[in-house]
């Protein structure tokens, strides 16, 4: 059979679909249409169909799950369209947490795992992740080779024959199996017995999940952002808009608040006072606790270029070696996977624990804190003060242009400026984001006052020559 090349009949904005975290989009818009969504899933399936030549056909199976977007129903069905149109068998399982695909396409002996979600964002984009058979989200190599297929290779041709199509079913118990996976993941000698959480499941994919872990352990769970409707995923509820549940938790007198984002890969949590508990803080809590009982490989912790300044300055005092990554929580994992280290995380709250999960899980790294709770006696407020934050200033903004930012005249010697003035005291980070159209202007440093303005001038700066 000859494959036969297509031209690209868009000019498609971007020829490339994968951002940081797998293909994210507007629904109903490029890429994320349906005749797109069936294409991607012909593509994974032919990719699949090649690996697996010698196994039985029924065994070349796909694990599909979703989040509460009102456009994942749409996407659901021409993914496993498009893959049953190459033979692959689908399994459908309805809204469950981003880490809990993984783990299902491991015990399932899965080909691949899907996840139909766009994490933090509003409900009317949506994406796809991609997992491989080891639950990991697959190489970047894989992506060029989806991506390759999709624009430039006439799926039509590669087609099997009609009796080699798939078939697409629904697994009804995948919520207990992963309620089951993630309460073992908490020390079974502790219970959360006469513990009072608040938990904001941002009206997201672990709306139902989430609370059963928690009570099932014993706690008290008041519970926020659990009424999805298709369109309220991430509407000031959740990871993202912790302020909410910060007031929660003053007001039922919990011990502790856990919100998730709308997929539940990441986390942030407050205390018992309503003070935030960040990524970064998850991270020291969890690595100087495990260092402590000998349990953090290669006492290293990895984090991304957007973690404090002051996590940095503390696992140094505690003998911790601090590994940064660039961002994005597939790199951190890379870098855990390639050295054998088993803690690692960003600081807007995916926090990898790789004992026990293939990526950021939201649940597992609660539970995470919540054993410390238990081990040492402390209150959560206690163990929030595990260091004292470098002031930072995050300025998000929305561009219209990707470029080479060292292109831009005049760029380079702003920031050179900048950086005198900080005066080796601070830094400048900045990069497009993988999932948006934004640049984030990251500047750190130890006067608040003096930072601000210089991340407006740099965030001035972009959004005048980026428009």
């Amino acid at each position: 059979m000859t494959n036969k090349k297509v031209s690209k009949v868009v000019d498609k904005k971007s020829t490339k679909l994968f951002g940081t975290d797998g293909i994210r989009g507007t629904a109903n818009q490029w890429p994320m249409t349906p005749d797109m969504v069936v294409k991607i899933g012909q593509a994974i399936g032919y990719i699949l169909q090649k690996q697996s030549l010698n196994v039985p056909a029924a065994s070349r199976k796909v694990v599909i799950g979703k989040d509460t977007r009102l456009s994942g129903y749409m996407i659901e069905q021409a993914l496993a369209s498009g893959l049953n149109s190459m033979g692959i068998f689908v399994q459908l399982v309805g809204p469950l947490p981003t880490p809990g695909i993984g783990y299902l396409t491991r015990t399932m002996r899965a080909a691949a795992g899907i996840v139909i979600s766009a994490s933090h964002n509003p409900f009317h984009d949506n994406g796809i992740k991609v997992f491989g058979a080891d639950g990991f989200k697959i190489s970047e190599e894989m992506e060029r080779e989806i991506e390759r297929l999709v624009l430039e290779e006439d799926l039509s041709t590669l087609l099997p024959a009609s009796k080699e199509i798939g078939r697409t079913k629904r697994i009804e118990d995948s919520q207990g199996r992963y309620i089951v996976y993630v309460k073992g993941t908490f020390p079974l000698e502790y219970t959360l017995d006469g513990m009072r959480i608040v938990l904001d499941t941002a009206n997201g994919a672990s709306y139902k999940v989430a609370p059963s872990v928690f009570q099932e352990l014993g706690a008290e769970v008041i519970q926020l952002g659990d009424d999805p409707n298709g369109t309220n995923i991430n509407d000031k509820v959740g990871a993202l808009y912790p302020q909410k549940l910060s007031e929660a938790v003053q007001q039922y007198r919990a011990d502790v608040g856990i919100s998730l984002d709308g997929d539940a890969d990441r986390v942030i949590m407050v205390d018992e006072k309503g003070e935030i508990v960040n990524g970064d803080r998850i991270l020291a809590i969890c690595a100087l606790h495990m260092k402590e009982r000998g349990l953090l490989k290669g006492d290293t912790l990895v984090a991304t270029q957007m973690s404090n300044f002051g996590l940095e300055k503390r696992m140094n005092e505690a003998g911790i070696k601090l590994v940064k990554t660039g961002v994005g929580d597939k790199y951190v994992v890379e870098e855990m996977r390639k050295n054998g280290y088993n803690l690692g995380g960003e600081q807007s709250g995916h926090i990898i624990f790789l004992d026990h999960t293939t990526t950021g899980d939201g649940c597992i790294a609660a539970l995470g804190v919540l054993a410390v709770m238990k081990q040492t006696g402390k209150k959560m407020s206690e163990l929030n003060r595990v260091f004292e934050d470098v002031p930072q200033v995050l300025i998000n903004c929305r561009v219209k242009r990707r470029t080479e930012l060292h292109e831009l005249t005049g760029y380079n010697d702003l920031i050179r400026t900048i950086e005198k003035k900080l005066n080796g005291d601070g830094r400048v980070f900045v990069r497009f984001s993988g999932t948006e159209p934004v640049i984030r202007v990251l500047v750190e440093g130890p006067d608040k006052a003096q930072i601000s303005m210089f991340a407006e001038e740099i965030a001035s700066f972009l959004e005048k020559e980026l428009s």
